[in-house]
């Protein structure tokens, strides 16, 4: 079992928290990123800047069992179907059963995008949400370590 952080676009508080809890479960934590970002964890790789290259990385390596984070809904659909467990940095699990309608809905945001609407972005991370996070976190090691 291990923690894949989708370091890309992970906010700092959220790696923190992978870190901290990782260790009191002597579960190790791994962060993919591409080369612009400085990034510091228990094993770091680090990719090029092509298109979807990250993804790419951590789904290759990711195994039934482990926690992977990550923002990016069609990341979260490929690895569910792996076996893994999926987090967004909100500390909301990503559901097998409502990955389809979340896809379904990002690609009509994306053409309402492209034919030059607007659609809301995401709201203001505060220390709630890290809050949310950490337990989420440590409520998916602790079911896995109880039952593997």
């Amino acid at each position: 079992m291990k923690i894949l952080v989708d370091a890309d676009a992970c906010p700092r508080s959220v790696l923190k928290i992978c870190l901290k809890i990782g260790r009191r479960y002597a579960v190790p934590v791994w962060t993919i990123a591409s080369f612009n970002h400085n990034i510091v964890s228990d094993y770091h790789i680090m990719v090029g800047n092509a298109a979807q290259e990250t993804d790419l990385k951590l789904i290759n390596l990711t195994t039934a069992g482990d926690v992977i984070v990550t923002q990016d809904w069609g990341l979260a659909a490929m690895v569910l179907a792996k076996g893994a467990r999926c987090l967004s940095p909100l500390g909301r699990e990503y559901d097998p059963e409502k990955i389809d309608f979340m896809l379904e809905e990002r690609q009509i945001k994306a053409k309402l995008r492209r034919a030059g609407g607007r659609t809301k972005g995401p709201a203001k991370r505060n220390a709630e949400d890290d809050r949310r996070f950490e337990h989420k976190l440590e409520t998916c090691l602790t079911a896995l370590v109880e039952n593997p």
